[in-house]
């Protein structure tokens, strides 16, 4: 995913279908191939969930940086 490509699910969506795979792959209910699958669904997850936190950061220090400019005018 680039760094300026939106991910297609919310924050919450996937942070909650993360937590569901976690729950999913602690109960040790599932075989080898099906943890890998859903392994490899939790890193890409997670991987959405950093990037909408990167977002939000990023939005935050520019906020942060455009009033410490202002105030300084």
């Amino acid at each position: 995913m680039a760094d300026d490509e939106k991910p297609q699910l919310s924050y919450e969506d996937a942070r909650t279908e993360l937590a569901d795979v976690v729950t999913k792959l602690e109960s040790g209910g599932v075989s080898l191939a099906d943890s890998m699958s859903l392994w490899k669904r939790g890193e890409e997850l997670a991987r959405i969930c950093q990037s909408w936190l990167d977002g939000a950061k990023a939005a935050i220090d520019k906020a942060r940086t455009a009033d410490q400019a202002a105030q300084e005018d």
